[in-house]
């Protein structure tokens, strides 16, 4: 096999840095931004809500659309580095504007619902070709362990940049911290994809030259005569699920359980419960497959994963657990080693069906096979953006929440100081009633647990390619293409 240059190694692992800041920031604030800044009414927010989750099950169909067009398209630059680019400049501009422009009422759900839906078509635009590329670049079992190991590294780099900051700034002073943040992780966005685009080599395989172009038939084809693809993609969108909730959860979480004033401290604290757990799970990820198969290990961290969440239920509801971050952040670094470790997984078992299809087609569909690990985190998206939306609304702590938004408004007009906002604040989110913090507490931990548990059933009953069977599958094409 050819061996990886390390330039095309490193620019490749590094662009993901800014990528996912900008990822971090609209995926895991935006709706904060509107729930914590943005006066709107019940029926508003709900509309809002509703826009999220239809443009982001759209943006999840798009994504494979957006694989045929890259399949298709071979430009002077390469198959995949014009798209990555391109996206990456488009989507900065609109990451801007979606926390500048401040339209009130019905106007400003109009123009969010416009933002939205060209945010997600221009990420798409760059998940779908730098995802893509991945596979592209190697297909030895090492290289690709390493490719997913260190770009996971600055996956995680990128999202605790502006998880773990965010947080502790923005409180008293939301709206003017946001429109700042927003802009400086755009012009990230922009210059680490560009090292991306000038670094990477792309190589070229056999089994994709005299390719016809493809059409949305040939797609659907391909999916659904790859029997790996499908229980792979779905425990993908499981996992997804499963894993993305307790993020999402995590500013509502905190400031209902611990006050506005130092709630923002302690998602700081937690999010380096997040960074730590993850990047340590992603250098020992080598470590691990290297002494235990992959089944092995999807089973443990999958279980193991499902027990902290139980934990992490019963904390401040059963004598033996008070309410104690520290007991929290201890849960936390727990449950986000084990995510990391099984995001690894998941990504790699994904991957391996492109191989799989190859030697049973003879053709190579890197773009078209890559789209379902981001259809999967779309489609998640959305359902955990319906999730968290109708949790807060149905639990009131939305209309609590708007009297913190009337303060922060004030406060960006500089009505009222920074200290004031935060006594208000704690004084607004107080009244709410342990009834309201259980149903948010049952959306952090029982709804993940049951998405993993589906997940493990899925992948051990449909899913065969093992470390053994890989091998096989590669060592066959690579004799083939020797004939």
């Amino acid at each position: 096999m050819e061996k990886l240059d390390n330039r095309t190694k490193w620019c490749y692992c590094i662009g993901a840095t800014g990528r996912d800041m900008a990822y971090a920031l609209v995926s895991m604030f935006l709706i904060n931004y509107i729930q914590y800044t943005m006066k709107l009414s019940v029926a508003q927010f709900a509309a809002i809500a509703a826009i999220v989750v239809i443009c982001m099950i759209w943006d999840a169909i798009n994504d494979p659309l957006m694989g045929i067009i890259i399949e298709n398209c071979h430009m002077k630059m390469g198959k995949y580095r014009p798209w990555i680019l391109m996206g990456a400049i488009l989507n900065a501009i609109i990451i801007v504007l979606l926390f500048t422009l401040r339209p009130s009422g019905w106007g400003f759900v109009g123009l969010f619902g416009l933002g939205y839906l060209l945010w997600g078509m221009t990420y798409t635009m760059n998940d779908i070709a730098y995802w893509g590329m991945l596979p592209s670049l190697s297909s030895d079992p090492k290289e690709r362990n390493f490719l997913v190991t260190a770009m996971g590294i600055f996956i995680c780099v990128g999202q605790f940049t502006v998880a773990g900051l965010v947080p502790t700034i923005i409180a008293g002073n939301a709206i003017n911290t946001y429109r700042y943040v927003a802009l400086i992780v755009g012009l990230c966005f922009i210059a680490f994809q560009t090292l991306t685009v000038l670094g990477v080599r792309e190589r070229k395989h056999l089994s994709e030259e005299n390719l016809e172009h493809l059409g949305l038939k040939d797609m659907f084809k391909i999916f659904g005569r790859n029997d790996q693809l499908i229980p792979a993609g779905i425990s993908s969108l499981l996992f997804n699920i499963g894993s993305g909730l307790l993020i999402m959860f995590g500013m509502n979480f905190f400031y209902f359980e611990f006050g506005y004033s130092k709630g923002g401290d302690l998602v700081f604290i937690f999010t380096v419960m997040y960074g730590l757990g993850t990047l340590i799970s992603e250098f020992l990820f080598p470590l691990l497959t290297k002494f235990y198969k992959r089944n092995v290990l999807l089973n443990f961290f999958s279980i193991f994963a499902c027990a902290c969440y139980l934990i992490f239920l019963g904390i401040g509801y059963l004598p033996f657990l008070p309410k104690n971050p520290l007991i929290i952040n201890l849960l936390g670094f727990l449950i986000f080693f084990s995510q990391g470790v099984l995001n690894m997984l998941i990504i790699v078992m994904l991957n391996n069906t492109i191989e799989y299809d190859e030697l049973k087609f003879n053709e190579r569909h890197d773009s078209i096979i890559s789209t379902v690990r981001s259809f999967s985190a779309k489609l998640s998206g959305a359902i955990n953006q319906g999730i968290v939306n109708l949790t807060l609304i149905v639990s009131g702590i939305y209309a609590i929440s708007q009297n913190i938004s009337e303060l922060e408004v004030k406060s960006g007009a500089g009505e009222i100081a920074r200290d004031e906002v935060l006594t208000l604040a704690d004084g607004f989110i107080n009244s709410a009633t342990s009834h309201q913090l259980f149903i948010l507490r049952t959306g952090i931990s029982l709804v993940p647990l049951a998405a993993l548990v589906f997940c493990l059933f899925i992948m051990n009953k449909y899913y065969k390619i093992d470390e053994v069977k890989y091998d096989e599958i590669v060592e066959q094409i690579k004799k083939r293409s020797q004939d």
